[in-house]
């Protein structure tokens, strides 16, 4: 740690371009390299307290970003042995390993921490470093979870329905028992690091959860908001199955609870990204494309979950090498105009950070079974995975193709 900071130095390890979703974490591109750049960090608040000098400022270049998918609640129903279980024993993280790997971080010092707390965009548009102020001995870092969607492939592999407020209006999930009975509870990441912070309010800075990055092709959290379901046009064949099979689905109903739940949501601390509409890979669309996909996302998911100005690829695909963006990349010119400050693709580095006057960019390690079962020592700065692994899993995880 360091009490001052009058340079920001940016570390590249390996930039591996990785995957998301149902897809190959380690494809893509490996780069290295090394540089440095000069930024003028923000004055400290002219109302800074005693408190507040007793405190340390974190390096924003020594912040990791770990992320998760769905978490899987019953590993019988995930890992039996069907056409899916590779996949989620390849990218998936059982609630069993998510809360032994939280509990951990916490012992060990770590507090979570928004991206927007590692810079700040100013009233120009320009983007500027943020100071991280910490007890001596606390770590921060950055949570996110992809895809809180509860796609439909989803159903009966022992994944929770959706996202729901209950009696009290706290958020739970919705989960389809076995026998069809429905059961509500902390069956994923967003109650289970709710109901942590209430017992160690101080594992959350300034209150901030985590960053849930979020496509719409399958609506959002649970909820089938994407307008398909309202027309009826361009189906999906689980999608209409879904209609043929819910024929008293109300589509403006099902967009107010979900709205229900996400403003619920970014009142105790979580915060959107998009992870594109239709979890497009953004290094193999043409810009057109891309542009298509975000004005969906603007059209059917920006009026539920609130604009963001954050996203976070799918497939860990970036749009560009780990070289600074410029304007002179169509994509990021795009993006940028659209209101989008903030990048995370995916690292296999322990913190890849990147910070100019136009934008904050982030690597994110991925915690699940491939990473736990085949590299294990990429993790050990966090945890030993023999203390979190779940022998509920089959073993050996498939490799990637």
């Amino acid at each position: 740690m360091k009490k001052t900071a009058a340079m920001l130095t940016v570390a590249f390890g390996t930039f591996v371009l990785g995957g998301c979703g149902l897809s190959s974490y380690g494809k893509g591109i490996s780069f290295a390299g090394q540089r440095q750049m000069t930024v003028t960090p923000k004055t400290e608040p002219a109302a800074a307290s005693e408190i507040t000098q007793e405190l340390v400022e974190y390096p924003l270049e020594q912040i990791t970003h770990i992320f998760f998918h769905t978490l899987i609640y019953d590993p019988a129903r995930a890992f039996d042995g069907g056409e899916k279980e590779d996949d989620y024993n390849q990218v998936m993280t059982t609630v069993s390993e998510f809360k032994r790997i939280i509990e951990i971080l916490y012992n060990k010092g770590y507090v979570m921490v928004s991206p927007h707390d590692l810079a700040a965009v100013n009233e120009d548009g320009t983007v500027s470093p943020g100071r991280i102020l910490l007890p001596p001995g606390k770590t921060p870092f950055v949570l996110s979870q992809d895809d809180v969607s509860y796609y439909h492939y989803m159903d009966g592999d022992g994944f929770a329905d959706k996202l729901v407020l209950d009696e009290n209006g706290e958020v739970k999930c919705q989960y389809t028992e076995e026998d069809g009975s429905i059961s509500l509870g902390d069956y994923d990441m967003v109650p289970l690091i709710d109901a942590f912070v209430k017992e160690h309010p101080d594992f959350a800075y300034h209150g901030h959860k985590g960053v849930l990055a979020m496509t719409g092709y399958n609506g959002v959290l649970g909820y089938r908001t994407d307008i398909a379901y309202k027309t009826g046009e361009n189906l999906q064949d689980d999608q209409r199955k879904f209609l043929d099979e819910h024929p008293e689905f109300d589509y403006e109903e099902e967009v107010q609870r979900a709205k229900q739940v996400a403003d619920a949501m970014k009142a105790n601390g979580w915060e959107f990204a998009s992870h594109t509409w239709g979890h497009r890979n953004a290094s193999d669309s043409s810009l057109e494309d891309l542009m298509a996909d975000n004005e969906k996302w603007e059209a059917y998911v920006a009026p539920v979950l609130g604009k963001t100005d954050m996203i976070i690829f799918a497939f860990g695909a970036d749009i560009g090498d780990w070289q600074e963006y410029t304007l002179d990349n169509s994509k990021f010119a795009y993006y940028k105009s659209r209101g989008y400050n903030y990048y995370c693709n995916v690292d296999s580095s322990k913190y890849w950070v990147q910070v100019t006057d136009q934008y904050f960019r982030q690597g994110r390690r991925n915690l699940d079974g491939y990473r736990m079962y085949y590299n294990a020592e990429m993790l050990s700065d966090l945890f030993n995975v023999s203390e979190v692994w779940d022998d509920a899993r089959p073993v050996p995880v498939a490799p990637m193709n």
